[in-house]
């Protein structure tokens, strides 16, 4: 079973964090074999109090995406997912697609 992350963010403040994590992010994802709103699943946001949009992100399992959080170099990376903007991620397992 596939595991996912799904994210609910606000619109995005700082730009420059922003991009630092995408730059950080591509080795993490190629190591966890992620991919970032795949093409079978279109996420429509519907209700939320602040977020503006919404990403999905999947892992070959459930193990994958817990592991992929716990990483070290996530660890490093999110700090600029959180400066670049408010959200929340659920980490959650099954098939989507």
């Amino acid at each position: 079973m596939k595991g996912y992350w799904v994210i609910v963010a606000d619109a995005i403040g700082d730009e420059a964090a922003r991009n630092e994590y995408v730059r950080l992010w591509k080795p993490i994802a190629e190591k966890y074999q992620a991919k970032v709103n795949p093409a079978n699943i279109s996420p429509v946001l519907k209700e939320t109090r602040t977020g503006v949009r919404v990403t999905i992100v999947e892992f070959p399992s459930l193990e994958a995406a817990k592991a992929c959080y716990d990483d070290p170099a996530y660890a490093e990376a999110k700090v600029f997912a959180i400066k670049s903007a408010g959200r929340d991620l659920i980490i959650v397992a099954g098939d989507l697609g």
